[in-house]
């Protein structure tokens, strides 16, 4: 269990409301699947608890108020979304709620995706609902975690983003904190991410894209425009400042949505060689994966993660 949201032993959560575990095409969405759907969804202020099957977090509402949420199963075929401190301000709820909605990526439609997996018997496993990404609530909050993951190990991104959130993250009633806004990101200075979050070479970028963000020159919220073609969405990525093609290719799949680009890194290659029992080319790869078109990518990536749940293998490593 990784996060920085604090639990409240003294009062019992308050129920926020409660949301159905069904995507935008009528698909059905896995929850456990979903909050294990990569790594970057558990660091903070995220807490995710396999186990329990729940997520914690603690959230920025404006005007200096902060609320920690937790989504935890209910019924069948629902989720329930509490807060861990009552007293919330008139209109905090149905603002938390759709929150919540949208860190578990639940207007997304994944019909399509399921269609084409049906047909593949290496992943036609992933139709029960896995595939879907927990998102952080804000595009600019994955970019921020994600290049933090470049050229590092996972301790290391961990460490960054664990003193990003508690040395800069405002406070919510419970003690757990929020992930910090791009103007407090921009006002925090060099030595912070030289000494405190140990951010090396990535804190200039950290600081001058939390700048462009703050003063408004950067909207990446537009990002998830979906008028936008992937193309100009991927052209905008890498002209960010610490953003290159790994980088770019991780935030247009765990966060905006666009899953035709594949992630080719140091993990997904060895780890694909693993499961096939064979090194490929990149071009090979992409390949084997393109007949999902749009979904190329994400097809890739459930490819690699099918045991992160379960431990089991895919029924054929090949797929054919």
């Amino acid at each position: 269990m990784v996060g920085t949201a604090a639990t409240d032993a003294v009062s019992p959560p308050t129920l926020i409301g409660t949301l159905l575990l069904e995507g935008a095409g009528g698909e059905p969405v896995d929850l456990g699947r979903t909050l294990a759907s990569h790594g970057v969804a558990t660091l903070p202020p995220q807490l995710v608890d396999p186990a329990a099957g729940t997520l914690q977090t603690t959230l920025s509402l404006g005007e200096q108020d902060v609320r920690t949420i937790r989504i935890r199963p209910d019924s069948p075929g629902h989720v329930a979304v509490e807060a861990i401190r009552d007293g919330m301000p008139p209109g905090a709820g149905k603002s938390l709620l759709a929150t919540a909605r949208k860190l578990l990526n639940l207007d997304q439609d994944l019909s399509r995706c399921y269609a084409l997996a049906a047909t593949d018997p290496a992943l036609s496993w992933a139709t029960s609902g896995a595939g879907r990404m927990l998102r952080s609530s804000t595009v600019f909050e994955d970019v921020i975690k994600t290049i933090c993951t470049t050229n590092c190990s996972w301790s290391a991104t961990t460490r960054m983003i664990t003193r990003i959130v508690t040395d800069l993250g405002e406070a919510a009633p419970d003690g757990g904190r929020a992930f910090p806004g791009p103007a407090m990101l921009a006002e925090a200075g060099e030595s912070f991410y030289r000494d405190r979050a140990r951010a090396g070479y990535r804190g200039s970028y950290l600081l001058r894209l939390a700048a462009g963000v703050a003063s408004g020159h950067l909207d990446l919220e537009q990002l998830r425009d979906p008028d936008l073609p992937d193309a100009e969405v991927s052209r905008r990525l890498l002209a960010l400042p610490g953003v290159g093609p790994y980088a770019a290719a991780h935030v247009m799949l765990i966060s905006l949505g666009r899953y035709r680009q594949l992630i080719l890194d140091s993990w997904t290659r060895p780890t694909y060689a693993k499961l096939t029992g064979r090194t490929a080319s990149d071009r090979a790869i992409e390949r084997r994966f393109r007949a999902f078109g749009d979904y190329a990518g994400l097809a890739f990536w459930l490819f690699l993660t099918r045991d992160w749940i379960d431990g089991s293998d895919p029924v054929d490593a090949s797929g054919r």
